[in-house]
């Protein structure tokens, strides 16, 4: 497993503390050793929850630009065509779950299994940081 879709969620935790499984996921991600596939939707959904906790994230305007052109550039990026709306709880949800059908990931990393139990039907499981890093070698 070394492609995965990763939930807005998880990036906040990240750059919120770096003492949880988020934070090395982040890591894992910049120094290539795991991927990521984005969609122009879900980059506008990190910038979204980026600048809207700036200040809980103590993060500058150029630092939120700085933290997306990184994800940028360690990221494949996929053009989603078909959308499966509404399928999930949280139309949010389903841009990722959207994302994940088009790149063919079956790893969506989320700290909000709940919403998506249904992705199974897709061939996709969502599983949370700790249990990524528990799984890799």
């Amino acid at each position: 497993m070394n492609k995965i879709i990763l939930d807005t969620n998880v990036l906040f935790s990240g750059l919120y503390s770096a003492n949880g499984a988020s934070y090395k996921i982040l890591g894992l991600l910049a120094a290539g050793k795991l991927h990521t596939v984005i969609s122009t939707p879900l980059l506008f959904e990190y910038e979204d929850i980026l600048k809207r906790n700036q200040t809980l994230l103590q993060l500058a305007n150029d630092d939120c630009e700085v933290i997306l052109d990184n994800v940028c550039s360690f990221s494949r990026h996929q053009k989603v065509y078909f959308l499966w709306r509404p399928f999930l709880p949280d139309p949010k949800d389903d841009l990722v779950l959207e994302l994940a059908v088009a790149a063919g990931v079956p790893t969506i990393v989320t700290h909000n299994l709940k919403d998506f139990t249904r992705v199974g039907q897709f061939g996709i499981e969502a599983i949370t940081p700790k249990t990524l890093l528990e799984r890799l070698p």
